[in-house]
């Protein structure tokens, strides 16, 4: 089999599926931020959470469900920044997926790729990877915005209650 890659390219070809491999898994991971609430382990990524709470109204409680699950629509995502979050994630995961598999290809066909497909791979790779680094930015602000501002954390208190009403989880 032919290549139209040097042995830098086949190296970054590896190393762009590798990244874009774990950029991947971690976008669909729930282990974004960690916490606990009614004495329970939660954790929550851009649109899925482990350990959710839920209205039992047949006892007039709030239960935790300690399973993974998804949102049920992409409005049922608590916050406008999380959804944009997971929009940004999503599209940064698709373009470093989308170079990674053409590098790839271009491990195994002759003349597949050239300077300036290399060059414009390149440019498409470094918008997916700066959307990954801009959407983790936002998510550590926010966390940190929290922690310093307590009166911030009843407004997402008061989102969790509204939560809790209309559960908006689907199962796996």
């Amino acid at each position: 089999m032919a290549s139209s890659l040097t042995c830098t390219g086949m190296i970054w070809a590896l190393l762009s599926f590798l990244c874009a491999a774990a950029s991947c898994i971690g976008f669909f991971m729930p282990y974004w931020l960690l916490g606990s609430q009614l004495e329970k382990s939660v954790s929550f990524g851009t649109f899925r959470r482990c350990s959710y709470p839920v209205r039992d109204e047949s006892r007039q409680t709030t239960v935790m469900v300690e399973q993974c699950g998804r949102y049920a629509s992409f409005q049922a995502i608590p916050s406008a920044e999380w959804r944009i979050c997971t929009v940004v994630t999503g599209l940064g995961c698709g373009l470093l997926l989308l170079v990674a598999l053409t590098a790839l290809m271009g491990c195994c066909v002759s003349e597949l790729i050239s300077r300036t497909v290399g060059r414009v791979a390149g440019g498409i790779q470094f918008l997916g990877g700066l959307s990954l680094i801009s959407c983790s930015s936002a998510v550590k602000c926010a966390r940190n915005e929290l922690i310093e501002k307590p009166s911030l954390l009843k407004v997402h208190k008061k989102k969790l209650k509204t939560l809790e009403m209309g559960d908006g989880v689907v199962g796996q």
